[in-house]
């Protein structure tokens, strides 16, 4: 164990700027999480030598093929115990390159982990979905990035690709992060990790925030089973449909959406799985001004409509009733048939596909395209 401190001899005003023993000077720098430090370098790795007073802080100090995890506790010194354990054996054992998939924070920097920093400070090379928001971060977080640092988004990642697996055969770590959330979760990652494999790399995630399962954790709906759609077509016509194919499904389900398609999204959903249907409408998960607003599907609709609410959103929506699927032995041309019997005695074609939905046990959405597409043919 070796601690280090500032020299006896260097008084306060000084002290930011004063070389030490082992490596040059560094100006004292100010950080969000850490307070004031300053850095202090040794042969083959740098540290911080200074934090606020209160309770012991954590920070991480890496070499070449190790890390120091330095346990500070008091104005005056840091405790640093080499750890010389996964990052160095991994790539000593198998000579190849390794993948790195790291969760990064969907909305506040501090929910970052020990390990995200870790490997952020050990990566040879880190792809990022958008380097600014890498920065950023990294800023936030007070790390340097000593690899480099290349862009991997969706209009890149089909060229970017066989550059990173070329990075990899060659023994890189190269780390894979979005914008928020983990690599291949409606964001960049499934092509590089397919790549990586058929290379032969070992692929390896540091696990981190995600909005699917935060959502779900504060939905209070059943989340025993779930399946996560992803983002709705943006097409009208081809996300009614899509919906329409989705009315029955059981399980809990869970969507991502762009505000400026939520109102209309959430009347599509009330049409097509029940305007009772309960959901959750999580906005801005995690961060200052965070809702979670809990309706059912018409109401939800309703205040999207009127109020226009902006940030990120994750949809949440329970499953459909075990008794919601349809009778095999029902006929859809039967129910067709019904429609345009009581359509003919005077029904409107509307009233007629919601009695006739109820009665046969079929969806709404589906028994009016059947309907429709009758009509056309």
């Amino acid at each position: 164990m070796i601690r280090l401190g500032r020299p006896r001899s260097t008084s306060r005003r000084t002290a930011a700027t004063a070389p030490t023993r082992s490596g040059p000077s560094h100006p004292q720098t100010r950080s969000p999480g850490i307070g004031e430090y300053r850095r202090v370098r040794g042969p083959d790795w740098i540290g911080f030598a200074r934090a606020p007073c209160g309770a012991p802080t954590v920070v991480w100090v890496t070499g070449p093929s190790y890390v120091w995890r330095a346990i500070v506790t008091s104005r005056h010194g840091a405790a640093l115990v080499r750890e010389d354990g996964p990052v160095a054996r991994e790539q000593e054992d198998t000579g190849a390159g390794v993948l790195v998939l790291a969760g990064t924070p969907i909305g506040r920097p501090d929910d970052a982990t020990y390990r995200l920093v870790r490997e952020l400070t050990t990566a040879d090379v880190v792809a990022a979905e958008d380097t600014r928001r890498l920065r950023r971060l990294a800023s936030n977080l007070d790390v340097r990035l000593p690899g480099r640092v290349v862009s991997y988004f969706e209009g890149n990642e089909e060229s970017r690709t066989p550059e990173l697996v070329s990075a990899l055969r060659d023994g890189a770590r190269v780390m894979l992060v979005t914008d928020a959330g983990m690599p291949s979760v409606s964001d960049p990652g499934y092509r590089l990790v397919e790549a990586a494999l058929g290379a032969g790399a070992r692929v390896t995630a540091v696990p981190g925030p995600s909005a699917v399962l935060t959502a779900l954790a504060v939905s209070g709906l059943p989340v025993a089973r779930f399946a996560f759609e992803g983002f709705p077509p943006r097409r009208a016509g081809e996300r009614a449909r899509w919906f329409a194919a989705l009315a029955g499904e059981e399980r809990t389900l869970v969507f991502f959406e762009s505000r400026h398609r939520l109102a209309s999204t959430l009347r599509m959903m009330a049409d097509s799985f029940g305007a009772d249907r309960q959901a959750v409408v999580c906005r801005e998960l995690t961060k200052r001004h965070e809702e979670i607003r809990r309706d059912v599907l018409d109401r939800l609709a309703t205040w999207a409509e009127t109020e226009n609410p902006l940030g990120e959103i994750t949809i949440v929506v329970t499953g459909a009733p075990a008794s919601a699927g349809r009778d095999p032995s029902v006929s859809l041309e039967a129910a067709v048939e019904t429609v345009a019997e009581r359509v003919a005695t005077g029904s409107s074609r509307k009233d007629a596909i919601a009695g006739v939905a109820r009665e046969f046990g079929l969806r709404k959405r589906e028994l009016y395209d059947a309907v429709v597409n009758q009509r056309s043919a």
